[in-house]
């Protein structure tokens, strides 16, 4: 397979990453074993963000599309392929601030959902009355 649609499968997998950041909490609300998945990869997210980690899917990228021939881009992808492509620049700091309220609203409603889930609270009330101990 040519470097050039590998580099192009690595943009897509790249693009899921960050769009499974963004909304991958609200999809735990149904499948709650993913977060599993969704913790760690919006752990090393805000690593990106906040320490500058540099992303592994980035160098692979840039790697392969150097073995097709073509140049590596400076930069992330977020400033490659999204700031001022999706969003202008100056926006930048408002969109990283919105992407962490919506985690933190998914992690919020997540936890609120599991609080009122009927099989937690009927696991509480066996616990607390004392007829339904052996």
């Amino acid at each position: 397979m040519p470097y050039g649609i590998l580099a192009d499968v690595v943009l897509v997998i790249h693009f899921g990453f960050v769009v499974f950041v963004a909304v991958g909490g609200f999809i735990a609300w149904r499948y709650p074993l993913l977060l599993v998945a969704h913790v760690p990869a919006v752990g090393w997210a805000l690593g990106i963000v906040t320490v500058g980690w540099p992303c592994p899917l980035t160098g692979v990228e840039n790697d392969l599309r150097e073995r097709a021939g073509s140049e590596a881009y400076e930069g992330g992808f977020v400033d490659r392929y999204l700031t001022g492509v999706l969003y202008p620049t100056e926006y930048e700091r408002l969109v990283q601030a919105l992407l962490a309220f919506i985690v933190i609203t998914a992690y919020v409603g997540l936890a609120l959902r599991w609080r009122r889930s009927p099989r937690r609270q009927a696991s509480a009330r066996d616990l607390s009355h004392p007829a339904s101990q052996p």
